[in-house]
This record gives C-alpha cells, sequence and structure tokens, in this order.
C-alpha cells in the first residue's frame, strides 16, 4: 500500500501546518542526528515550502531575495545538496526544480513516486514498498545497485480533474 503525501489527497490542505510541521521536523532531524540547520538551509527550505510546485534553485534565490538579501547561487546549490541528502527535499529530475519533502517521519527509503500535476504543477509524493520490492527484483536480476529508486508520473491531481 502506498502512503501518499496530503497535498494530492481530497481533503483540505492546511498549508501553514504544512510549512511549520516540515521545517520542525527538519530540525528536529538534525538535532537528533548531529546535522548543521544553519539559517541559510532553513531559509531554503522555508522558500521551497512556499508552494507545493516544484521550484528551480533560481526559483528559490528569486524567492529569497524579495525578502532582502538575494543570495549567491553556490551557497543556494549547497543548501539544496544538503536538503537533498537528508530527505527534507527532493529533486524532480523531469522539471531540474526542487520540492519540500512533505511526509515527515514518513519518508523512508522505498522507492519515491512522485505525482505532478500537468495543470496546476503541483507535485505531491507517495512511496510503495511493492514498488520497492519491484525494483529490487528487477535489479537485483541484473546485479545493479539502485541509489535513488524514483518514479515520476504526470497527470491530473483532484483539485485540477
Amino acid at each position: 500500500m502506498a502512503t501518499v503525501s496530503p497535498i494530492l489527497e481530497h481533503r483540505k490542505h492546511d498549508h501553514g501546518r504544512c510549512t511549520a510541521d516540515a521545517i520542525s521536523h527538519a530540525r528536529e532531524i538534525c538535532d537528533a542526528e548531529g546535522l548543521r540547520f544553519t539559517d541559510r538551509r532553513r531559509e531554503v527550505l522555508a522558500a521551497l515550502l512556499e508552494s507545493h510546485v516544484p521550484a528551480s534553485a533560481y526559483e528559490v534565490i528569486d524567492r529569497l531575495g524579495e525578502t532582502g538579501h538575494r543570495p549567491a547561487p553556490v551557497s543556494v546549490y549547497r543548501a539544496l545538496d544538503f536538503l537533498v541528502e537528508h530527505r527534507f527535499a527532493h529533486r524532480i529530475e523531469s522539471r531540474n526544480a526542487y520540492v519540500a519533502c512533505d511526509r515527515g517521519a514518513d519518508c523512508d527509503d522505498e522507492a519515491t513516486l512522485f505525482l505532478l500535476c500537468e495543470k496546476c504543477g503541483a507535485a505531491g509524493e507517495a512511496s510503495s514498498a511493492a514498488l520497492h520490492a519491484l525494483i529490487a527484483d528487477v535489479t537485483g536480476a541484473v546485479d545493479f545497485a539502485p541509489k535513488a529508486p524514483v518514479v515520476e508520473i504526470r497527470g491530473l491531481c483532484a483539485g485540477c480533474r
């Protein structure tokens, strides 16, 4: 059974709570694992959390520039690399963009599906143990070690259908 992020479900989405929960989750994980959750990393995560529509690094820079000093691209890319490495954000390969992880503690090492709405641009994520097992079977049969099993599915979210 898949675990789906709330953004693509039919219920009303409390974006303020979603944002606060994601930042709190990142801070808790960093504290527990001895990672540095710097101001820049928090700012970049907050910029990603402004929308569930994936943003390019330069869109993140633009968002941060609206609130004051426009950061150097290298500092934003470093923050994005950190957020992706620790699963606080994900890179959407087909869009060359990033989206904050909105599943909190539910984000695990299973295969991740990104459900990408072609109309509004929203991205939701889901995990699937069954898909993870299938990928492990297929890659194991050819002695291939997958690093980041990700599937991107384009379509229409419930709100746009």
